[in-house]
C-alpha cells in the first residue's frame, strides 16, 4: 500500500528540522538571571547558618566564675555535700572551697558549685545541671535518684525510686526547687527535665528533693557561703523561703502570699511542668 499524503508531509517536516538548534526567545538573559538569583539565595542561607548564635553562646563564658548553692534532700534529711579537686576546674565545674580555688588543698565541703566554664566546654546554653550531675556520678530522672557511696543517706541508701520509696508512709516525688537569686524568696519547682535546667547566673540555688507532694522544700545551708563569697544579689542578704508558703505541683491552692500556677513552660530548650511562687515581703 502506498503511503498516504499525510505521512509524506510528516516525514518531510521532520527531515527539515534535523540539525537545527532550539533557541529561547529573548536569548540568554533569563537563564542568567535565574542562575544569579539561585547563587545569591544559597549564599544568604549559608551566611545565616554561620551567623546564627549557637547553644554555646551567651553567659557563662571562659573566664567567668559563677557560684551556685546546692543541696540534695531526702524526706527531711540533707545528704552530704560533695568535695571537688583543683583538676575539676578544667571540667567546667568544681564543688571545692575557697582554699581549693586558690590552688591549695580542699579542706571542707562547702555545698557550692564553683562553675568555671572552659574553652570548648559547657558554656552559654550548655551550662546546665546535668554537667554538675555527670561530673560527680549522680543519676537523676523523673522517678529515681542515684548517688555515689560518699553521699549515702543516714541508712546507707544510695538510690531512691519514688514508685516505691515513701517518707513516713507518704508517697513521694522528685522536685528540683530553683531560686534564680539567693537573696530573694522567688523560686520555681521543676518536676521533670532536671538535667536540662540552665545555669543562667551566679547566685542561683538548686535543691534536689525527694519529698511528699505537699512538703515544702527549704534552701540548703550552703546559701550562707554565697554571702561569704560576696556573690551579688538583687535582694541584699540571703533569705530562706518560709515553710508552709507553697503547695506541691498540681495543687494550685496556695497559702499566704504565694500564687502557684501549674503546667508552666520552662524557658530555654527544655519543657517542664513548673510551679512558680514568690514569697511576700
Amino acid at each position: 500500500m502506498a503511503p498516504s499524503s499525510s505521512a509524506k508531509k510528516v516525514a518531510k517536516l521532520a527531515s527539515r528540522g534535523k540539525g537545527k538548534k532550539v533557541r529561547f526567545q529573548g536569548g540568554t538573559t533569563f537563564p542568567t538571571v535565574v542562575a544569579v538569583v539561585s547563587v545569591v539565595m544559597v549564599a544568604l542561607i549559608a551566611y545565616a547558618r554561620i551567623s546564627m548564635p549557637g547553644v554555646e553562646t551567651g553567659a557563662p563564658q571562659p573566664g567567668d566564675s559563677w557560684h551556685i548553692a546546692y543541696g540534695i534532700r531526702v524526706c527531711d534529711s540533707w545528704l552530704p555535700t560533695l568535695q571537688g579537686t583543683p583538676a575539676e576546674l578544667d571540667l567546667d565545674v568544681s564543688t571545692g572551697n575557697q582554699e581549693e580555688l586558690g590552688g591549695g588543698a580542699a579542706t571542707s565541703q562547702d555545698g557550692v558549685i564553683h562553675y568555671h566554664p572552659q574553652v570548648g566546654g559547657a558554656t552559654g546554653g550548655k551550662a546546665r545541671l546535668g554537667v554538675f550531675l555527670d561530673q560527680y556520678g549522680i543519676s537523676l530522672s523523673d522517678t529515681e535518684l542515684k548517688v555515689p557511696a560518699a553521699l549515702a543517706g543516714d541508712d546507707g541508701s544510695t538510690s531512691w525510686n519514688v514508685d516505691t520509696f515513701q517518707c513516713d508512709g507518704k508517697d513521694t516525688q522528685i522536685r528540683v526547687r530553683v531560686w534564680d537569686d539567693y537573696t530573694t524568696g522567688s523560686y520555681s519547682d521543676k518536676v521533670t527535665g532536671f538535667r536540662n535546667l540552665r545555669f543562667t547566673r551566679s547566685g542561683m540555688v538548686f535543691t534536689i528533693a525527694i519529698v511528699p507532694k505537699d512538703d515544702d522544700i527549704p534552701q540548703p545551708d550552703s546559701v550562707a557561703e554565697l554571702t561569704n563569697l560576696n556573690v551579688p544579689g538583687a535582694g541584699g542578704a540571703a533569705t530562706t523561703v518560709p515553710s508552709g508558703d507553697t503547695t506541691a505541683p498540681g495543687d494550685t491552692t496556695a497559702t499566704g502570699d504565694t500564687t502557684a500556677p501549674a503546667d508552666t513552660t520552662v524557658t530555654g530548650d527544655t519543657t517542664a511542668d513548673t510551679v512558680t511562687a514568690t514569697t511576700g515581703g
